[in-house]
């Protein structure tokens, strides 16, 4: 087991690699009364097409295959995993996202016995040709209560029309269409592909006695044997910075429209701490030009164009990534022009020396406030490090960070990278 020391930030962790693969991460928070753990696999939506393990062809599986895995390995010959973490009065969810599945629970006790629960039930699936088939129709109704809300709507048609071919431009729960052609095989071969150890990661944080906890997880995965793995062969594909439509228009039951402008990444191949770099000089330079101290906003606000539902995020992957800006508004047209205009002179942003430090010390600080938090913490570590990055030498990186390497990203802000979404009243 080998012991990580982070003295600036007062952290140790603990990092070992199983036999079978399996990558566990252990953080002690001495004094903390909750227990917080993922399991989570590299493996979510965009991952449609790959060799199966123990096979020599791509194959292509249906959209989303890997949300509908994740409903089905709660479900076991004994039962659903969800009522028995509520006998070890524990909270237990899964998330499937673009590019990772994770499986979590936390707990005040019986921290050991849902620990075992979680490596248990997430390792032991039970596909039936009934059970697959119940589920489609519980997916085909959350399909449709998301196709009925506006808000996910103004986010993924936004990306919708960022991304012609890349994975990430299907919803993750798939289609209606998509579903249905879902099989137990197919949800095999997934599993068995992306759901070995050795593409899975551990984390588990808390008041932790570290040599017990580990010596748990070895000793439970001990006791289950798994097939050689090689790797996942997966396909990516990269995109240019072209979007495919530049402006849509959504009729839907609002009452007052709402708009997205979304900027898409052209550097996408970014891993490790050129991806970290990269993403914290975005993150610095939408904070500059739209948080509540800028005056971008201060202006949108006099002038109505915003309310309080104003908002930016930015998402940077591995063969995808984009921005987003979006409010609801009763000026749509006047709220994408003036939004448009901001990130298109961002190209020759010149940030002043002392605004730069600000922003960076705010967002320091935000990042270390979340380290007193065993959620922000387990759902963020995975994250990094199937990006080849450390949540906690990200948090130092801000420190280190020039406001000569901030121009390095100003590129992002490309004409030809931006699109709009637009969702009236019926």
């Amino acid at each position: 087991m080998e012991k990580i020391v982070y003295d600036t930030l007062k952290e140790t962790l603990y990092y070992e690699k199983l036999p079978n693969g399996l990558a566990v991460y252990l953080l002690p928070k001495k004094g903390f009364n909750k227990y917080y753990a993922t399991f989570t696999t590299k493996y979510g939506s965009i991952d449609s097409t790959f060799i199966p393990i123990g096979q020599n062809e791509y194959i292509t599986v249906p959209d989303g295959i890997a949300h509908f895995l994740e409903h089905k390995v709660f479900e076991s010959e004994e039962g659903d995993a969800f009522n028995k973490f509520t006998e070890y009065a524990a909270n237990a969810n899964a998330y499937t996202g673009f590019n990772r599945t994770s499986y979590l629970f936390s707990c005040t006790s019986y921290f050991e016995e849902n620990l075992n629960l979680l490596l248990d039930f997430v390792q032991d699936p039970y596909f039936t040709e009934q059970n697959v088939e119940k589920e489609k129709n519980i997916i085909a109704q959350e399909i449709s209560m998301y196709d009925d809300n506006p808000d996910w709507q103004l986010y993924f048609q936004t990306i919708q029309n960022m991304y012609f071919e890349n994975g990430v431009n299907v919803d993750i729960a798939g289609t209606k269409e998509s579903i249905y052609k879902i099989t137990k095989d197919m949800l095999y071969d997934c599993y068995n592909t992306f759901y070995h150890p050795a593409n899975m990661l551990l984390f588990v944080v808390g008041d932790l006695d570290v040599d017990k906890t580990m010596e748990l997880i070895r000793t439970n995965q001990a006791k289950k044997t798994f097939p050689q793995f090689k790797g996942v062969e997966r396909k990516y594909i990269f995109e240019s910075k072209d979007v495919k439509e530049k402006e849509t228009i959504i009729k839907m039951d609002v009452m007052t429209p709402k708009v997205a402008v979304g900027i898409k990444n052209h550097e996408s191949k970014l891993q490790g701490e050129e991806l970290m770099k990269y993403e914290i000089a975005l993150e610095i330079i939408f904070n500059y030009l739209f948080s509540k101290s800028s005056p971008h906003y201060q202006y949108m606000l006099d002038n109505e164009l915003i309310n309080n539902t104003f908002g930016y995020e930015v998402t940077m992957e591995y063969s995808y990534g984009f921005a987003m800006v979006s409010s609801d508004t009763n000026k749509p047209d006047e709220f994408k022009k003036y939004i448009i205009d901001v990130l298109l002179k961002a190209r020759d942003l010149k940030i002043p020396e002392a605004d730069f430090t600000r922003i960076k010390n705010k967002l320091l600080g935000s990042a270390l406030r979340a380290l007193n938090s065993p959620e922000a913490i387990a759902n963020n570590f995975a994250r990094y490090q199937f990006n080849d990055m450390n949540l906690f030498e990200s948090i130092m990186a801000f420190e280190k960070l020039t406001l000569a390497e901030l121009e390095k990203v100003l590129p992002f802000f490309d004409e030809k990278a931006i699109t709009t979404n637009i969702i009236l009243p019926k």
